[in-house]
């Protein structure tokens, strides 16, 4: 074997092994799921977006809640019996309202038990999610967060507070054009905050926590804890099922060098 039949060895092998150490992650997260379906009796949905590398080369990529996310649970959702429960595991930073509302929707129609977890974050569209569940099961440390619409690069309430706070004359027609917009937005997550809440709590309970979630009360990335939550009347529980941190284990971040956190058991 001469000199280049190595070095083209070793180019194959590190484009194999990362092949091989990305199936044999998947075939564990089959495992596990399926373990997990059979210990709880219920059709389990992992909805998690983490950045991984893809391939040799690591290339890391971030992922949101999408229409293929959408299309994806909607299925699982349907092929559930309708005596069967569901957990959905969510881990995401939001993405899509279309997509997400789809979800959430049809999450609220199942006519078992459904159970979002939250293991670390579900953020936004993550939180329209876990509105819509019979019940919010969270890490004691993990949070939710508002779901006040985003205009381009703005909070849609900070227009609208910019067009309340000056002169018509003095606003250009664009940013009156994004006010409405942003208004009609704030409306729509607003009316379905309140659709998803109200059979739960009451239509007066459900339509303040639904203001609190969408007027800019808060930032749009404000980690609304598990305290906060029961503050404002959201009920949530924090019996967080071990198997479901295991399971984020098998959905790693892209690798570096030099981890930034490390520990030993």
């Amino acid at each position: 074997m001469n000199f280049f039949s190595i070095i083209w060895l070793i180019f194959i092998m590190m484009t194999l092994f990362p092949m091989y150490k990305q199936k044999a992650i998947e075939r564990a997260r089959i495992r596990l799921i399926k373990k997990i379906q059979d210990k709880y009796n219920s059709r389990l949905i992992v909805l998690i977006h983490r950045q991984e590398a893809l391939s040799f080369l690591g290339i890391p990529f971030r992922r949101f809640i999408n229409i293929e996310d959408s299309e994806e649970v909607l299925r699982a959702i349907r092929m559930t019996p309708d005596d069967k429960p569901i957990t959905i595991v969510v881990h995401t930073p939001g993405g899509l309202v279309l997509a997400a509302e789809q979800i959430a929707h049809a999450i609220k129609k199942h006519p078992s038990e459904v159970t979002v977890m939250v293991p670390h974050y579900a953020m936004s569209g993550g939180t329209l999610l876990a509105l819509a569940a019979d019940k919010i099961i969270m890490d004691e440390n993990a949070v939710l967060g508002p779901v006040d619409p985003q205009i381009g690069n703005f909070p849609a309430p900070s227009i609208l507070k910019i067009v309340r706070e000056k002169s018509i004359d003095e606003i250009d027609d664009e940013t009156l054009i994004l006010s409405d917009i942003a208004s009609k937005a704030i409306g729509q997550v607003k009316e379905l905050v309140k659709e998803l809440l109200e059979d739960k709590m009451g239509s007066e309970k459900a339509e303040e926590i639904a203001d609190i979630l969408t007027r800019g009360h808060w930032t749009h990335d404000y980690p609304i804890t598990v305290e906060k939550l029961e503050k404002i009347g959201i009920p949530v529980g924090t019996d967080l099922i071990k198997e479901v941190y295991q399971l984020m284990e098998l959905y790693p971040q892209s690798g570096n060098r030099r981890p930034s956190v490390q520990y030993i058991n």
